[in-house]
């Protein structure tokens, strides 16, 4: 991907006192750089785990509910803002969730770098920046290269699970994943999605907003 081309933006304000100390005190331990040479995934796990990559974890809530859930899926959680980063850190502490190990920093060089080809049990991102405007439509994450390289990682088999509430983007999503020859789309829809996920703060005001919910669930040919 043109990496000139952001796909999130840096937000303004400053960190919480209580972020930055989770940052300083807990991410030795739970964190992974985002660039260097490929790892062998699995063994960031003790014993080893199959291994799922979700990308803009927000506050956290999701991914610490997903991951207590699956504890035999190792999650590699990517985020980029460091509040989130740091209440996530809190959750996995507070809760000893042994299978989720964050990337804070950019997902398409974590994906790039450090993840090798067909490893991967699955990827999923729930409710990305739609960025709204069309002049910016290019920065949305669910792109060609990405899902390309995306499906590059993925392991035969493996899922690709994303949502949207934006109907343009949940648009783009479907075509962009349907046009990817080493991808299978098994489900587009609202209700009853085959993959089980909790719903997120962004889905909520979604929905008070009237805004339709769009799941889009794929798999590795």
């Amino acid at each position: 991907m043109d990496r000139s081309v952001r796909t999130y933006h840096a937000r303004g304000g400053r960190s919480q006192p209580r972020a930055k100390r989770a940052i300083t005190e807990l991410l030795p331990q739970y964190g992974v750089e985002p660039s260097g040479p490929k790892l062998d995934l699995a063994h960031l796990f003790n014993p080893p785990l199959p291994v799922v990559i979700e990308v803009g974890t927000g506050m956290g809530e999701v991914t610490a509910l997903m991951a207590a859930e699956s504890p035999d899926v190792g999650l590699i959680a990517i985020e980029v803002h460091t509040p989130g980063v740091g209440r996530l850190l809190r959750r996995i502490d507070n809760q000893n969730l042994t299978n989720v190990r964050i990337v804070h920093g950019d997902a398409i060089q974590f994906l790039n770098e450090r993840v090798p080809e067909g490893s991967l049990s699955g990827f999923r991102s729930f409710f990305p920046d739609p960025w709204p405007k069309k002049k910016h439509h290019k920065r949305r994450l669910i792109s060609p290269p990405l899902v390309q390289l995306i499906a590059s990682r993925l392991a035969t088999g493996a899922f690709l699970h994303v949502a949207t509430d934006w109907s343009d983007y949940a648009e783009q999503m479907i075509s962009v994943i349907e046009a990817d020859p080493s991808l299978h789309v098994e489900f587009v829809g609202s209700q009853d999605c085959p993959l089980w996920r909790p719903q997120t703060r962004f889905e909520t005001k979604g929905i008070a907003k009237g805004h339709t919910i769009v799941d889009i669930v794929a798999y590795k040919k």
